[in-house]
């Protein structure tokens, strides 16, 4: 039986943090298992934010794909490609814009939201505004039957569905309305207290080395009320206690959890904790990142031939499109 495709990209602005791993990229990893895997770089998307700065744009695409194959992101299961090598996606874009109402996008309810977050990136632009409309063209050119998506990004991809539909009911039946895999993101915050983002400058990458990381996991914020070594704690407010849930045995997490609520272990204690097991668990990855990182040529072989793959599907889509608009 032939497997259902699940389609799925990530904008390429920066090094990639745990948050990306552990919200996004082991969910892609073990996709593979069961899915035709569809994985790009977003380079179009990143330009909604990242207009002003178009080389940081460049500088993190290789370096991004590297990151998701030291993850274990599979070139011989995934497809992995560029969003921009491949201009069908603007080609339908431009298609699907001409069809979409304007009150769909209005009611994006992210919008206000991202322009809040990016306030200083001057995101007030066509391209931002209509960014949902690209997203569609990228899900809906590949005919995904599913895109894995966190709650907050279930009104994203039901304008997908929407575009979807109108497109078939105006002209004739070609795209499939793509389900949600939702997935379980881990409430992973940055070493501030916010969330992690690369804006917010409060991020451990893949990449930092165990002096880094320990100085970020050292300067994290932990429990708010607890001012003193002596003070009680609650794991359940404390920002490490997250990390502890995913990079540390379950035995060793109860009883930080239970030395944590009698002050039989500080804040300090905890941390270096922490600082081992993610070190551990980082050094595989980085064992391979640095792999690909001297074997450039061998990097840029896959992504052409992922980016070969995907245009042969592009290209049969954007036949199937025309013909139906009789275009």
């Amino acid at each position: 039986m032939k497997k259902k495709r699940v389609l799925s990209g990530m904008r390429p602005t920066g090094k990639t943090h745990l948050g990306h791993l552990h919200g996004i990229l082991e969910n892609w990893r073990d996709l593979q298992d069961e899915y035709e895997c569809f994985y790009f770089a977003a380079d179009w998307h990143a330009l909604t934010s990242e207009y002003k700065n178009t080389a940081l744009i460049k500088e993190s695409l290789t370096e991004m794909i590297i990151d998701w194959m030291s993850v274990g992101i599979d070139p011989q299961r995934s497809t992995l490609f560029v969003q921009s090598w491949i201009k069908e996606h603007a080609e339908l874009h431009l298609l699907l814009s001409m069809i979409t109402p304007l009150g769909w996008l209005e009611r994006n309810p992210t919008f206000k939201e991202q322009q809040e977050e990016l306030a200083e990136k001057e995101v007030n632009t066509y391209g931002f505004f209509g960014y949902p409309v690209l997203q569609a063209a990228d899900i809906l050119m590949y005919k995904g039957n599913y895109v894995p998506v966190g709650k907050d990004q279930l009104p994203h991809l039901e304008i997908t569905r929407e575009i979807a539909r109108r497109f078939n009911y105006l002209y004739q039946e070609v795209f499939p309305e793509p389900e949600a895999l939702l997935t379980e993101v881990p409430n992973l915050v940055g070493t501030d207290g916010r969330k992690m983002s690369k804006s917010y400058h409060n991020a451990i990458y893949l990449s930092d080395s165990d002096v880094e990381l320990a100085a970020k996991i050292e300067q994290m914020v932990t429990d708010p009320q607890r001012a003193y070594r002596k003070d009680p704690g609650d794991p359940d407010v404390c920002n490490l206690f997250p990390y502890h849930r995913i990079h540390t045995e379950a035995a060793v997490v109860a009883n930080i959890d239970t030395q944590c609520r009698c002050a039989g272990i500080g804040c300090r204690e905890c941390k270096q904790i922490l600082i081992k097991r993610v070190q551990e668990f980082l050094a595989p990855i980085q064992e391979k990142r640095q792999y690909y990182l001297t074997h450039r040529s061998e990097v840029e072989e896959i992504i052409q031939a992922g980016t070969g793959r995907a245009r042969k599907v592009s290209q049969h889509t954007m036949a199937e499109v025309r013909d139906a608009m009789r275009i």
